[in-house]
Order: C-alpha cells, then sequence, then structure tokens
C-alpha cells in the first residue's frame, strides 16, 4: 500500500476513534484527489477500513470508486455499496451529506444508464434515505431517487411508503442549494408520475402543482414537463384545465405556456367541444409530441375520461337505458365497448348501476351511501384528528420562523427599507 493511503488509513481511524467527525470530512475532502489517482489499488484501503468505525473514510474510497467506474463489471461495487448502507453508521455519514447523497445518486444513474435490474436498488435506496433522516417527514434527495427506480421498476408501494408522509423538512446541503433544488423538483415530479400510475390523480396533481410552483428565477425542464401532465391529470380529474396557483412564479407563467401548445389546444378542445372525434384528431396530430413527451399514456386517459363523463350524465337523465343505446349516446363503438366502459366505472365506484344480461339493459341507481354507518363516523372522525395534527405542525412551523434572525430583521424594518423579495436593502445593511 503507498504511504499517502497508509496516512489516509491511520487518520480515518485515529479521528473516527476520536468522534472528531468534523474534522476529518474537511480532511476526507482534500484527500479526494489522492484517491483518484489511487483508483486502482483502493481494495486495499477499504480491507483496513470497518464499514461502520470508519463510514465516512469508506464512504469517500466508494464514491470515488462507483464516480471513476467505466466499462468493467459493475456487480463488484454494486456489492459493495449494498454492504455499506446495511452497516454504515447514520451518525457519521450525517457529517457528508452532500457525499452521501453523490453516492446513491451515481449508483442510481448506473442502474439506469445501463440498464441493469433497477429492483435490486429499490432496498438500497429505501435504507439510504431511513440511515439519513432525521425524522420520517424530512425530505432528502434520495427520495427522487428512490422514486425513479420504482418507476423504472413499476413498483410503486416502496415510494408510496415515502409519498404518502407529508414533508415538514428538507435535508440539504449548503454547499450544493442547485443540487438540492433540482432534487427537490425531481422529487414532486417523479412522485406525481407514481401516483398517476396507481391511479391516484388528486394527489398526482398535488405534486405537479407543488413542481411548477415552487420559487424560481428560471425554468427548469423539469417545470416544463410537469406542467404538461399537470393540464392532463387536472382534464382527467376535473375535467377542466385548473390554472396554476397565483403565487407561481413570474417566469413560469410567462414562458411556460407557449412552450406547451399542443396541450393547451388538446384541453380547449376537451371542454370547448367535448367530442371524442375532435380529441382523437388532436391526438392523432400531434402524436410524435406526446410519443416523445412519454405522455401518450395519460393522453389516451383523458379521452377515455370524455367517454365516462358522457355516460355518468346519462345516469342523471335515464333509469335504464339499454347498451345500444349508452354507446349511441356515448359516442362508443358499440354495445360491448359500453358494456367494458360501464362495468370498470361500477368498479370503481365512479356510478352505481347493474347490467342485466338478458335484456343488454343498464339499471343505474342512486349512490347507497348515506353517511351514518359507524365507519363513515370513524372516516369522519380520522379526518379530523388529521386537521387537528395539521394545524399543529403549521403552528409550530409559525413559531420556529418568527424567531428566525431574518424574520426578525425584516420585520422591525419600514417598508422601505426591504426590498421586492422581503429581503433588507442594501442601504440598511
Amino acid at each position: 500500500m503507498a504511504s499517502p493511503l497508509e496516512h489516509y488509513v491511520n487518520t480515518v481511524r485515529t479521528m473516527s476513534a476520536a468522534g472528531n467527525f468534523r474534522d476529518l470530512v474537511e480532511y476526507l475532502n482534500e484527500s479526494v484527489e489522492l484517491l483518484t489517482r489511487n483508483i486502482n489499488i483502493l481494495d486495499n484501503v477499504l480491507e483496513t477500513l470497518d464499514k461502520q468505525n470508519h463510514s465516512l473514510g469508506f464512504l469517500y474510497v466508494i464514491a470515488t470508486k462507483l464516480n471513476e467506474i467505466q466499462n468493467e463489471d459493475p456487480e463488484p461495487i454494486l456489492k459493495l455499496v449494498k454492504e455499506f448502507v446495511t452497516l454504515c453508521n447514520g451518525e457519521q455519514v450525517r457529517n457528508a451529506p452532500q457525499n452521501y447523497f453523490d453516492l446513491f445518486h451515481n449508483y442510481t444513474n448506473l442502474l439506469v444508464k445501463r440498464k441493469l435490474n433497477t429492483t435490486q436498488g429499490i432496498p438500497i435506496l429505501t435504507i439510504a434515505i431511513e440511515k439519513i433522516q432525521l425524522m420520517e417527514s424530512q425530505l432528502t434527495p434520495l427520495h427522487a431517487d428512490l422514486c425513479q427506480l420504482c418507476l423504472c421498476s413499476k413498483i410503486f408501494k416502496p415510494a408510496l411508503h415515502f409519498l404518502d408522509i407529508d414533508i415538514t423538512t428538507i435535508a440539504s446541503s449548503e454547499e450544493h442549494q442547485d443540487a438540492t433544488t433540482k432534487y427537490f423538483l425531481l422529487y414532486y415530479y417523479y412522485g406525481g408520475m407514481v401516483y398517476t400510475a396507481v391511479k391516484n390523480y388528486d394527489r398526482a396533481l398535488y405534486f405537479f402543482e407543488v413542481a411548477i410552483s415552487t420559487p424560481a428565477t428560471a425554468m427548469s425542464h423539469i417545470m416544463l414537463e410537469s406542467y404538461k401532465k399537470y393540464i392532463l391529470v387536472s382534464l382527467i380529474l376535473r375535467g377542466k384545465q385548473i390554472t396554476i396557483p397565483k403565487y407561481s412564479p413570474q417566469v413560469i407563467t410567462r414562458f411556460i405556456k407557449p412552450l406547451s401548445q399542443h396541450y393547451h389546444e388538446l384541453s380547449n378542445v376537451y371542454i370547448n367541444n367535448g367530442s371524442p372525434d375532435a380529441v382523437r384528431s388532436v391526438m392523432t396530430k400531434y402524436q410524435e409530441t406526446f410519443i416523445r413527451d412519454n405522455n401518450m399514456g395519460l393522453v389516451k386517459q383523458v379521452l377515455s375520461t370524455l367517454y365516462k363523463k358522457k355516460i355518468q350524465r346519462l345516469t342523471k337523465t335515464f333509469l335504464t337505458l339499454s347498451l345500444s343505446d349508452v354507446a349511441s349516446r356515448a359516442s362508443l363503438s358499440g354495445p360491448a365497448e359500453a358494456e367494458k366502459y360501464i362495468l370498470n366505472m361500477i368498479k370503481s365506484g365512479e356510478i352505481f348501476a347493474v347490467i342485466n344480461q338478458k335484456d343488454g339493459m343498464v339499471i343505474f341507481h342512486d349512490d347507497p351511501e348515506k353517511y351514518n354507518t359507524p365507519n363513515m363516523y370513524l372516516k369522519i372522525q380520522e379526518d379530523m384528528n388529521k386537521v387537528i395534527e395539521l394545524n399543529k405542525k403549521i403552528t409550530k412551523m409559525e413559531e420556529k420562523i418568527m424567531l428566525t434572525p431574518m424574520f426578525v430583521k425584516k420585520s422591525t424594518l419600514p417598508e422601505s427599507a426591504v426590498d421586492d423579495k422581503g429581503y433588507p436593502s442594501e442601504a440598511c445593511e
């Protein structure tokens, strides 16, 4: 082993044993070039370090190896990352959060770009998030990586475990704010896609809304793609295009619409015309764009909701109707397709009806829910408890903000001494 690497190992061991992690991180940051120069013999270094007791030193070595991987077999480094995340000390790695995040960003990119088995990365990212989190409601940049792997694998339950938890704080690195912003947007973009995949459109719409309304001085590609899906999901869920929040950054409201003209045309035809043929014509006209944006599946669901809306209108007018009449009035191809739509809508609770198979008649019913059952009482009680808990969190966050130096300084200054963004002007500093 080369002498500089021996010094590296000894320093890691000594400082780790003393619990002097801040100084150790400074030393490790200065040693990155040393590790890169000796990339071919870093396995010798790993053999002398313990994954749990020397987690920081181990982290920097495997991060260097993963960052420098070329065309060699990825299995050894993937195995190494798995062993590390299982055994590493969370308290130690929290002293170098950005290096820890970068390790798993590169790990995710390796799996995705080389088209490896992305399923194997899901439990690894799950453990990695839990190791670095201070609380389960803390968002980390690794949440986006987990969502990406779940989307690639089409296994959504592990991502939903985290997505269903409302975020109250964000883990970030002060030296890499741009990276934090990128992964914040990716989390809400990928999260919206996960919720869309499981047909939880209400939650999906919220996630895309957060992505496009995040304060920004320039529009990112993530925001643009989120906006396109925001339009489609709003049509599926509400039957109309929901305007973006007023507090969205001006750069978004000014530039995002001209870059989404095809989606706006689809929305206008859907809302103003309401004809499936007209919607299908727009789909065909801009098919290449929708396919390129990976939104063709959502666009087809927009067309499907148009048929469903027509069927729902029929339930308000008729008590019974033949499948042939349903097909004719809803612009469907025939009784078979009408039956398929009605059965799916009954299953999802969108309508309440019974199909008489003998004579091909559909009997529509009113919603049987009277909101007077014990289960409904428990649900209302549960929802009330959630609102009370949310109110407590908001009050706690408000108290915390009111004690920050910037808020105190701003609240005690006259309006003329504060700039357009709410910060003290240079004249007052």
